[in-house]
């Protein structure tokens, strides 16, 4: 086998439709655009969401609500997810992400106090629910906000 005589996979690849090469092709004269109209000339683009000058359905919907630009998207963990660290051990955002309590992109970690902790640890994390700290400090650990 040498380079010159590779070709790909037979029938992988198939010829692009010749328009506008008479009337033996099928595709002659209008070049299967039809006659006139807005779509049969050249340059022709439609915008996204046209439909031929009836009212687009995004703009016949009703639009409800609004979106906080500014608002803060916080990765979740509970108190119980914590039960699976060492005594002792200190928790932060990476160790959370190691352990894959903690996926993807977020503005930080908020720790929730659902479910019981046992162990005493030291906790970093953005946020923390009153019962969280209510929880983590009564088994002996602390915890730190950060920015």
């Amino acid at each position: 086998m040498e380079l010159n005589n590779l070709k790909p996979k037979k029938g992988s690849r198939h010829a692009k439709k010749r328009v506008g090469r008479g009337p033996g092709s099928g595709h002659g004269k209008t070049s299967s655009r039809g006659e006139k109209g807005q779509k049969s000339r050249s340059g022709f683009s439609r915008t996204l969401g046209f439909e031929g000058g009836q009212m687009p359905l995004h703009r016949r919907l009703p639009k409800r609500g609004f979106t906080n630009l500014f608002k803060k998207d916080y990765a979740v963990v509970n108190v119980s997810d914590l039960e699976r660290f060492d005594n002792g051990a200190t928790i932060d955002e990476a160790a959370l992400r190691q352990a894959g309590l903690v996926k993807g992109q977020h503005d930080g970690v908020k720790i929730l106090g659902d479910g019981t902790l046992s162990k005493s640890l030291t906790v970093s994390a953005t946020k923390f629910s009153a019962s969280a700290r209510k929880q983590i400090e009564a088994a002996g650990g602390t915890c730190q906000e950060i920015q």
